[in-house]
């Protein structure tokens, strides 16, 4: 069976405390969109006692094979359902990884919700929920995949009427990467005057003024790449740009199609256009 795990985008972020844990306390909408990755599972031919095995192709993901949340999650599943028959895992990786995009986190609650499916388990929405909160803050999102505020370390969920449905969407990223260190190395936590919902939910054309991602002011500095992208994006006629969580990727919002006239004006490593 095969399923095709998407990315995201946070419309908005704000680092609003700093917690006894280490972490930070964040608010920022997570919205779906539709570049995808593609996950398939087979069972092992019993018959011939085949090896299971676990395939990556497409983008290069750096670490090893079993600290890939795709395994995590079969073997998170397992502890529960030992029924789980051995299987094969082919991974296709069309999302780039550390692009701020969830790639590895939506692979991961695919994997959940894949072989809840495959095989029947009957495991519940809040169940799934659960076991995606185990395998990263972000995870939980994919299980539901719509629309959504999230607070605490993002795992905080509350659903969002929100829909840019027949706008477009460009993404861009650099040959570059961000460390969580680096990323919050000069971050500031504050209580934000509108919360990004709060902003989400006025027009998309007031945006730019008002919607920020404070990794920006951190990053930026750092890499000016990153800022000069979000401008040429402006440039091109994008209505809202933004960096994407803590990642690389720079994308602009569009009224209108996407063409090779805009696209071509990029040379990074990871330009992608499509509709929301």
């Amino acid at each position: 069976m095969i399923t095709f795990p998407n990315a995201k985008i946070n419309l908005g972020l704000n680092i609003v405390s700093k917690r006894s844990d280490g972490y930070h306390n964040l608010e920022t909408v997570f919205y779906p969109i539709f570049i995808e990755d593609a996950l398939e599972i087979i069972p092992c031919a019993t018959a011939y006692k085949e090896t299971p095995k676990f395939e990556i192709t497409g983008n290069k993901i750096e670490g090893k094979p079993e600290d890939n949340l795709v395994m995590k999650a079969l073997n998170l599943m397992k502890e529960e359902y030992p029924q789980i028959p051995d299987i094969n895992i082919y991974l296709h990786k069309h999302i780039p990884s550390e692009a701020g995009l969830g790639g590895g986190s939506s692979d991961g609650a695919f994997m959940l919700r894949l072989l809840n499916e495959t095989f029947e388990l009957g495991a519940t929405e809040e169940q799934l929920l659960m076991k995606a909160a185990k395998l990263g803050a972000d995870c939980p999102f994919f299980i539901k995949n719509a629309p959504a505020y999230a607070e605490g370390i993002g795992d905080v969920l509350t659903p969002l009427d929100l829909s840019l449905k027949g706008k477009y969407i460009l993404l861009v990223k650099p040959d570059l990467s961000i460390s969580t260190k680096e990323a919050f190395a000069n971050i500031k936590p504050h209580t934000p005057t509108l919360s990004a919902t709060d902003i989400c939910s006025r027009p998309i054309e007031e945006w730019k003024s008002l919607l920020k991602n404070d990794f920006e002011d951190s990053i930026f500095p750092q890499h000016p790449k990153l800022k000069e992208i979000k401008e040429q994006i402006y440039s091109t006629g994008a209505t809202y740009a933004a960096m994407s969580g803590s990642g690389s990727t720079i994308y602009g919002i569009f009224e209108e199609p996407i063409g090779k006239d805009i696209t071509s004006q990029f040379n990074e490593k990871f330009v992608w256009s499509g509709r929301m």
